[in-house]
């Protein structure tokens, strides 16, 4: 038995846990010696679930089986619960989050030596913008998950305010500070209050805007009319030219939908499409794409020619397991094309964070950038134009959140009962 409690940061895209072990911070290796892992499964045709990046390597070592990535977006929807035939079993991602969690909770007992019972989770700020009742929904199936894992005892905090815990703890955080929190599925903003008696919350905000949207983004926009996104379809009957949908589209670039488009009607619409496709070829990579189930390899292609683009350099999205030769390209300025209405999005929602403390930008001596997708130039571009005068700290992009719910488990207004 143990009286520990175990931090987890559940992220869209990443995972991370830590403790308090004798009131010093300790994160626990959770994949070999690293202190994170992807939040991605792999269920083979035969054999047992593997997660992280353990996942993402038989996917690109082409093994039969069903991926699954941004799992943490699904909740609150009703297709949490929509039951499907993964891994030779029906399946939902209510369930196979439980075990992903289950996996994790293993793993950690297993590094540390302890049992635990009690979790400390971060959440967003909103899991859904603007829709309390599937915001409640998202927690609920959240603290769904970690019951079924085996925890007794749950609680939960928002991310940004753990973030803002571990800037105290690191000396980073000043006077008055803003936390921009960009995750893979959320941004999250919080100002807050630093001092000798520690951090004071003034006022917490988040929207439903993250990595897998700069993603889908920079899909759309760049890989997908290679697959025949904006082109035409001839009328089955009569003359005249109709646009090729784009909803599947959609869905093809948006990483959790991708495992449900592998359905013998997708398949058979786009056949159809196809054969009244006028730039047919596009139409036929896009066939290859769902019957090969190339999906993932396509997101992970996408956002390695997003990472590139946004380091300066001219890049290219590499398709060729889709096509021999096959490639698109991205720029820094087709980049910042893609992505400039979710920098004013970002900008907004910094501006109604401090609207909700009440303090003026110029108020703020540090802003605080956390999360991976922190480190998109849009992101510390938007945080500049929230608040110029603030100096900007680039916390640990990953294991922010994860450091500051472990500080919160000392604390008796964080820590579940």
């Amino acid at each position: 038995m143990s009286d520990a409690i175990l931090a987890i940061d559940f992220g869209t895209s990443n995972s991370a846990a830590a403790i308090l072990d004798a009131g010093q911070l300790r994160r626990i290796p959770i994949e070999g010696d690293s202190e994170t892992l992807p939040t991605a499964v792999f269920f083979p045709r035969r054999g047992a679930m593997r997660i992280g990046q353990d996942a993402a390597d038989a996917l690109i070592d082409g093994d039969e089986g069903r991926y699954m990535r941004a799992l943490k977006s699904v909740l609150g929807t009703a297709l949490v619960h929509e039951q499907r035939l993964i891994g030779g079993s029906r399946r939902s991602v209510a369930g196979i989050t439980a075990e992903f969690l289950t996996v994790l909770k293993s793993r950690a007992e297993a590094a540390t030596g302890l049992r635990f019972d009690r979790v400390l989770s971060g959440r967003p700020v909103h899991f859904h913008s603007n829709d309390p009742a599937r915001d409640a929904q998202a927690e609920a199936d959240l603290r769904g998950a970690y019951e079924a894992a085996g925890f007794r005892s749950i609680g939960f905090l928002p991310e940004p305010e753990a973030a803002a815990l571990a800037a105290h703890g690191l000396g980073r955080g000043g006077a008055l500070g803003l936390i921009v929190d960009i995750g893979g599925g959320t941004s999250d903003f919080s100002v807050f209050a630093s001092g000798p008696e520690g951090v004071q919350i003034l006022a917490s905000h988040g929207i439903r805007l993250g990595g897998t949207d700069f993603d889908h983004a920079v899909s759309m926009a760049h890989a997908m009319p290679a697959l025949g996104h904006g082109g035409q379809l001839r009328r089955a009957l009569g003359e005249g030219l109709l646009p090729v949908p784009n909803g599947l589209y959609s869905d093809l670039a948006t990483w959790a939908r991708i495992p449900f488009l592998y359905t013998p009607e997708t398949r058979r619409m786009v056949t159809e499409m196809t054969r009244l496709a006028v730039d047919r070829p596009a139409l036929e990579r896009l066939e290859t794409v769902l019957e090969d189930e190339l999906g993932h390899e396509l997101a992970f292609a996408v956002e390695r020619g997003k990472i590139a683009a946004n380091g300066g350099q001219d890049a290219a999205i590499a398709m060729g397991f889709i096509q021999s030769g096959l490639k698109r390209p991205v720029t820094p300025a087709s980049l910042a094309e893609a992505l400039a209405s979710y920098r004013d999005e970002l900008i907004a929602a910094g501006r109604e964070t401090l609207a909700l403390a009440q303090v003026a930008p110029d108020r703020i001596g540090s802003v605080i950038l956390v999360g991976g997708s922190s480190l998109m130039a849009l992101v510390s571009d938007a945080a500049r134009a929230t608040c110029p005068d603030a100096a900007q700290h680039r916390s640990d992009a990953f294991t922010a959140v994860v450091d500051g719910l472990a500080l919160a488990t000392a604390l008796p207004a964080y820590a579940p009962a």
